[in-house]
């Protein structure tokens, strides 16, 4: 296998497959992120009401070669001018993981570059560094999407440390569970955000769970089951209750993300993952950052949701450290469903 690049900029190409969305990406060390493709399967699983991971798959597998061709095209590379292929090796569903592994393996394989597995949240939690006003190491990441809900002390690639995390549904999990029990379109998290601007928190009383715990863990399955007791109630009108719903959501999310930079003496936050689009939330965060003299630092929009941008830029992070270097032998297909982030080890 041809040895890393030096001297000049590389070109990683980016593959994620970990659920719904086909996200393929071209990352250029010296130019940055060059191209960029996105497929969203919103459409095909509505009509279940989630995610079916056959179809998934499916869509993953007829998605996938169009839109490589199409971000090559964007950026003006060819094949020839790739250094090595990042993929999203898990966590996630294993039926999609294997689209993007199988394909990121089969392609170093025939142009002789390394092919690097990337844990999906890494590549969450590194994204904001992709922003101009990117933080710098160390900082605590509060990790909040649909199936994880962390925080992580980070003190550079390759080195985290996890402080506390969901003993039961996520935090986006919980967003989709309420809003399908209210009767929301899928997909439910964005539709009751939405909704929520229309209520006024308060006027239903939900609990914060866990808020007062001491420690930096979170639970929100207790909380979507509040909702349905509540909803019992025919006169509780339904914006009232996803404000509300929301409102306890952010409360518990921002008081122990603080709590994590208390514990830390740290001074920056990073809040990657689909619900930290949030904007309820980043308006709480903002403000009581602010009040602290602390920062915090998030995703550009487009890079919340899963993405080829954040694989390739962390496969180019761990490329630029030295992984991947001589590789040589088979290239064996392996994904990883269940993968906990702070097993990782620091690039060589």
């Amino acid at each position: 296998m041809q040895a890393v690049k030096q001297g000049s900029g590389m070109i990683v190409l980016g593959l994620e497959s970990s659920c719904d969305e086909t996200g393929v990406a071209l990352y250029d060390t010296e130019r940055g992120l060059i191209a960029q493709q996105l497929h969203s399967q919103i459409d095909l699983h509505a009509a279940y009401g989630g995610v079916v991971p056959e179809l998934a798959s499916r869509d993953h597998v007829r998605r996938m070669p169009v839109l490589i061709r199409q971000a090559l095209a964007e950026a003006g590379v060819s094949m020839a001018g790739l250094d090595a292929i990042a993929y999203t090796a898990g966590p996630g569903l294993a039926g999609a993981l294997l689209i993007a592994a199988g394909t990121g393996q089969a392609l170093a394989a025939t142009l002789g570059i390394p092919a690097l597995p990337i844990h999906h949240l890494e590549g969450h939690l590194l994204s904001p560094l992709l922003a101009d006003d990117a933080p710098a190491f160390p900082f605590v990441a509060l990790l909040v999407s649909g199936g994880h809900t962390q925080l992580m002390r980070v003190d550079g690639v390759g080195r985290y440390a996890l402080l506390g995390e969901s003993v039961d549904d996520a935090a986006g999990e919980a967003f989709d569970k309420t809003a399908k029990l209210m009767g929301l379109a899928y997909p439910g998290g964005p539709v009751l955000a939405r909704l929520a601007d229309q209520g006024v928190a308060g006027r239903v009383k939900l609990p914060r769970p866990m808020l007062h715990s001491g420690d930096l863990n979170f639970s929100f399955s207790g909380l979507k089951t509040a909702v349905m007791t509540q909803l019992r109630d025919a006169s509780i009108a339904p914006a009232d209750m996803a404000a509300e719903f929301q409102a306890a959501v952010v409360d518990v999310l921002v008081a122990k993300s603080l709590a994590a930079l208390k514990q830390t003496g740290l001074s920056r936050l990073v809040v990657a993952g689909g619900v930290g689009a949030n904007q309820a939330l980043r308006a709480r965060l903002n403000e009581a950052t602010a009040r602290r003299r602390q920062r915090v630092f998030y995703p550009e929009p487009a890079l919340c949701t899963d993405n080829g941008a954040m694989i390739a830029f962390a496969g180019a992070l761990r490329l630029l450290d030295g992984e991947g270097e001589g590789e040589g032998g088979a290239h064996a297909v392996a994904v990883r469903p269940r993968w906990p982030l702070d097993s990782l080890s620091a690039p060589r």
